[in-house]
């Protein structure tokens, strides 16, 4: 007799696509759900000052040191270094950076939304010419 409840899956990895601070590999997406990834991030990259419309992302370090700078409640960036058995997530609308001091190995959890971001470096008086760039809302896929 066949089951009818799900079964498991061990699906294999993809590349989300070139990013030019390491690599970033789709490892289950979980339709409407969830996604896994892990990424790698070479030492000295960071990613941009950014926030998410929608989108939230939990991380695990892995290996490696990582600098966050995240908005605190007074509006002022904060700084927090992370490393191996360490993590911390971002809700929706927390403004964030990663900064990799050394090559860091990271899982990520997040809601399935792809391409939302809103770059805010202008709003603290940082450059924000390095990296990729906001995306409009009307471009956020959730898959």
């Amino acid at each position: 007799m066949k089951s009818k409840r799900p079964i498991a899956n061990f699906p294999e990895s993809s590349s989300v696509g070139p990013r030019d601070w390491g690599e970033e590999l789709l490892l289950v997406l979980a339709s409407k759900k969830f996604t896994m990834k892990k990424l790698i991030t070479k030492a000295g990259k960071k990613g941009g000052l950014q926030y998410h419309r929608q989108k939230e992302e939990a991380n695990y370090i892995i290996s490696g040191n990582l600098m966050l700078r995240y908005e605190n409640e007074n509006g002022k960036l904060e700084e927090k270094i992370v490393g191996p058995g360490e993590w911390f997530h971002f809700p929706a609308g927390c403004i964030h950076q990663e900064i990799a001091l050394t090559d860091v190995e990271r899982i990520e959890v997040s809601t399935p939304h792809f391409n939302d971001r809103v770059r805010v470096e202008a709003w603290f008086g940082e450059d924000d010419s390095e990296g990729l760039p906001t995306t409009l809302e009307s471009d956020i896929e959730e898959r």
